[in-house]
């Protein structure tokens, strides 16, 4: 009942990010939370907190922003290593009124530069090393100030100079303006801005709060997500208002992903797809360390059956289950589904689920007229509260992508009489001559076990190259290779490349174009 009381209220008053930890505290304060990394700026905090701790550092670090200059309806950009301070840094600014501009550690300093410059003077929040990196960036012209975490720079001011600032009260950004901004992928190029609201941020809740409700019994969640990704903010407030003991990950590696779930034996993961693809070796690890997982969960990309089947198989709970959202920075959540360990090697990876209770509508339009089908799919939109406000600076842009109240997401698909969405591919993506090279890359990865990622993108003559990378960048059988696509004839020969040298975005998503213009040079043909 108290879960319900909850959920209403955030519902009703929207969700205030600066007084997150503070509400959680009020109702378990003593509730765990562990990170596999120290803090960069409160390395005296340990790897071990509570949460009354956690809600103790926000403060603390809201009044030495308040100290360092930054006021309400500020924008306050945060460029930093990746840490979970990124999480505390900009819960701390929403605490103060401020609008926290959540950037990528992963982004060049010339996409820096040009974000900054559309936030027309903002404050900037770094470490030394990132500060260090943006020296060709003109920052005393972008920028109102530079703040650095902790060590010191000429000309920026540091937040260890605030240590013992005095607390300040929490200000409350009003329902329907900026509360946050977070950055779109940048598959396709510089990223855009999204902006949200509190009510935008508290609708996004609702799917989610839902599905927690359906568990038995509270689990602890190992949470690896960008933590300058949307989607962490709000899996941190639903972990913490439903008083879940948490780890926080910002290690990739298997070997040390393995030992920290051995470690503290995590019930429920939410990860990145790419992550999860990573760790399909630990599957097979004699020292199980997914034994103890009944709940796999993620929100980006869809996953390829063979993961999930790997993943459930791997558990030893009774029912496991691999709940699926689709989504994107736009819109949240918008349709899930759950796989189970029996039907999940099975299963068709295009469905990418229904719309889930309380939550978004989803409708498939048509592209040429003709009735959206599996033969001929439509565009993908998406209506609801949880809709994203605007692009930054680009309200065009925005705009350009609304259609009567639904937004557009660049994907095409179709929906099935059960209504079940199935996404075949981004429509930039598209190759002609294939359904969905989405579905290719499912089945292909299915029937190759030895491959860690394939990507399929145009070559020079708009042909569908499959580029592929191996478990350790083993060489390709091409025999097994050539038995595995033989229900795709149109397929070039495959490119290997050592999965290091795949261009990724912040979550980890294969950045399509940019590899097909790698494919081109290679080639010798300009794309």
């Amino acid at each position: 009942m108290k879960d319900l009381m909850l959920h209403r209220s955030v519902r009703k008053h929207g969700l205030h990010l600066g007084t997150v930890p503070e509400a959680a505290a009020a109702r378990n304060g003593a509730m765990p939370l562990t990170l596999d990394h120290d803090l960069d700026s409160l390395p005296e905090a340990g790897r071990s907190l509570t949460v009354a701790q956690l809600a103790g550092h926000v403060d603390d670090l809201a009044g030495r922003l308040w100290a360092a200059g930054v006021r309400p309806g500020e924008h306050l950009a945060i460029y930093k290593t990746a840490n979970f301070d990124v999480w505390v840094l900009a819960t701390a600014a929403a605490r103060v009124g401020a609008i926290p501009v959540l950037l990528s550690p992963a982004l060049d300093s010339a996409t820096v530069g040009t974000l900054l410059s559309r936030l027309d003077q903002p404050k900037l929040l770094t470490d030394v090393p990132k500060l260090d990196s943006l020296a060709d960036v003109p920052l005393a012209d972008l920028t109102r100030r530079v703040i650095v975490v902790a060590g010191s720079r000429p000309g920026a001011a540091s937040l260890t100079e605030f240590v013992g600032a005095p607390r300040v009260q929490p200000v409350f950004r009003p329902q329907d303006e900026a509360a946050m901004i977070t950055h779109t992928s940048g598959t396709t190029g510089v990223p855009k801005l999204v902006v949200h609201t509190p009510r935008t941020m508290a609708a996004r809740l609702t799917p989610q709060w839902w599905l927690l409700s359906l568990m038995r019994k509270r689990e602890t969640v190992a949470i690896h997500i960008s933590f300058v990704h949307s989607r962490m903010f709000a899996a941190m407030a639903l972990a913490l208002f439903k008083n879940m003991p948490v780890l926080l990950m910002k290690e990739s590696d298997p070997d040390e992903v393995a030992s920290f779930f051995l470690a503290h034996r995590p019930g429920f993961i939410e990860a990145l797809p790419n992550s999860l693809m990573e760790w399909e070796g630990l599957t097979d690890d004699p020292r199980k360390p997914f034994a103890s997982v009944k709940y796999f969960s993620s929100t980006f990309d869809a996953m390829h059956p063979r993961t999930m089947s790997r993943l459930l198989h791997s558990s030893e709970r009774r029912a496991s289950m691999f709940f699926q959202i689709y989504g994107q920075s736009e819109v949240g959540p918008a349709v899930g589904r759950p796989y189970f360990r029996r039907s999940a090697h099975q299963s068709n990876g295009r469905c990418v689920g229904f719309p889930m209770p309380g939550s978004a509508r989803v409708r498939v339009v048509s592209r040429d007229g003709r009735r959206p089908s599996a033969k001929n799919p439509g565009f993908i939109e998406v209506g609801w509260v949880g809709l994203a406000k605007t692009y930054f600076g680009e309200q065009e842009r925005f705009d350009a992508n609304m259609h009567d109240g639904w937004w557009r997401t660049g994907d095409v698909g179709y929906r099935t009489k059960l209504g079940c969405l199935h996404m075949l591919d981004r429509e930039v993506d598209m190759i002609p001559g294939v359904r969905s090279i989405l579905e290719v890359e499912d089945l292909v990865l299915s029937r190759l076990g030895e491959l860690s990622e394939l990507v399929v993108v145009p070559g020079p003559n708009s042909e569908p190259v499959p580029v592929i990378c191996t478990n350790e960048d083993q060489p390709l059988d091409r025999e097994r290779w050539r038995t595995a696509v033989v229900d795709f004839p149109q397929l070039a020969d495959p490119v290997q490349i050592p999965q290091a040298e795949l261009p990724r975005t912040a979550t980890l998503k294969v950045r399509r174009i940019e590899l097909s213009r790698r494919l081109h040079e290679q080639l010798g043909k300009p794309a």
